[in-house]
């Protein structure tokens, strides 16, 4: 994957299950922590947006978990995007610091939601013009 952003991160023993490994939804909260971390990145709080009626809202996830991370893991999430009609996809990687293997890998596709109803956003688009 082409990456145009990334962030490290470490893994907290909270986050692990019986089994000692991470509890597959926290690798939904890293991957989205990295979206809005890249969102602040391009200019834009995802908490302002909302307040002045955007919302960027999740349509649909498809993750692949590959290789696990386990407590104290170092690892970098890191994203790419495109457009469609409607649809910003993000694509996104986590990989172990340690080795650098792949531990997830997930297509996140978002729609915004202008004033409540399904629309382009002007703010969006010129914040990801660079990447799109």
């Amino acid at each position: 994957m082409s990456k145009i952003f990334e962030t490290r991160m470490e893994v907290r023993d909270y986050e692990c299950d019986i089994e000692g490994i991470v509890n597959n939804a926290n690798y939904l909260h890293y991957m989205e922590h990295t979206r809005h971390l890249f969102l602040k990145a391009c200019g834009l709080s995802f908490a302002e947006m909302h307040a002045k009626g955007t919302d960027a809202v999740v349509h649909r996830i498809d993750i692949q978990y590959k290789s696990p991370l386990r407590c104290d893991d170092e690892f970098i999430s890191r994203l790419h995007i495109t457009k469609g009609t409607l649809r910003y996809t993000f694509f996104q990687d986590i990989l172990r610091v340690s080795d650098m293997k792949l531990c997830a890998r997930a297509k996140v596709e978002l729609v915004c939601l202008v004033n409540g109803k399904l629309a382009d956003s002007e703010d969006y688009d010129r914040a990801f013009k660079e990447w799109l």
